[in-house]
């Protein structure tokens, strides 16, 4: 072999391995090399986001957590907008690097990507004008013909009453911001929701609306962050929230929006 071949082999052997490497960098890498961490949110899920649209501004309990997280790995965060019926495949096209905002896990979700570990327990419960909660003490009361069950639109709550109601008269509503003041209104008569947020709405609607057993829902569920494929990003999240169950930060963020 010649001088100049064995430089090109050389040359082509460096270039493989340069590509190799290219090819093998996590999502964790390509967050810590740009500098930015795409958290994707929907800003319709009080209280975990809600996006304020005087300000263009995300609060929430999770939006606080996010700006924690982004912090503490020393990069800028961006919030990207989804809805929960495009979360995956927003996902999957990599238009954000992790969700978060009161996203449930599932085995339907977990095929397709990766979970954090769990941060709350969760459970489906009902909310419904407080003068008529004693109508509906269970899932059977509810279930229903003429009872109407409002629902938004692409997540676990129209999947669980899809899946659970029979005979009730299930309304869809596009988002998920008017339905708490549609129910309110008596456009509606129930809502099937994750207990926190029962809990949540309560407080913002005192005396109009009220949660039905919170802390006895209807089946057991969990919340967590949602990841792609890449267990550097997953380990990186879970020790991240392990520290902050630790440090008191955690505790700090959860009695703010969530007591």
């Amino acid at each position: 072999m010649t001088f100049k071949s064995a430089l090109l082999a050389f040359g082509l052997v460096l270039a493989g391995s340069v590509a190799a490497t290219a090819q093998t960098l996590t999502t964790l890498d390509s967050v810590l090399k740009s500098g930015t961490l795409r958290v994707g949110t929907t800003g319709d899920y009080k209280p975990f986001t809600f996006l304020d649209t005087a300000t263009g501004k995300y609060h929430g309990f999770d939006i606080d957590l996010a700006r924690d997280l982004a912090a503490k790995m020393g990069v800028k965060l961006v919030f990207v907008p989804t809805k929960w019926a495009d979360l995956m495949k927003d996902l999957a096209a990599n238009k954000f690097d992790v969700a978060m905002g009161g996203i449930s896990v599932t085995l339907e979700r977990q095929k397709q990507a990766y979970f954090s570990q769990p941060y709350l327990r969760e459970g489906k419960a009902a909310i419904a004008p407080c003068g008529s909660v004693s109508k509906y003490p269970d899932l059977a009361a509810i279930d229903q013909k003429g009872v109407r069950v409002i629902v938004n639109t692409g997540g676990t709550n129209e999947k669980f009453d899809h899946a659970r109601l029979k005979s009730a008269d299930i309304v869809l509503n596009k988002d998920n911001l008017s339905i708490f003041d549609r129910l309110a209104a008596g456009k509606a008569d129930v809502m099937i929701t994750d207990a926190s947020e029962t809990r949540f709405q309560s407080k913002l609607h005192k005396g109009v609306l009220c949660a039905i057993h919170p802390g006895h829902p209807f089946d057991f569920a969990e919340k967590a962050y949602l990841l792609p494929r890449d267990m550097p990003l997953k380990e990186f999240v879970d020790t991240w929230l392990h520290i902050d169950r630790k440090d008191g930060t955690f505790k700090r963020i959860y009695a703010k929006w969530l007591q």
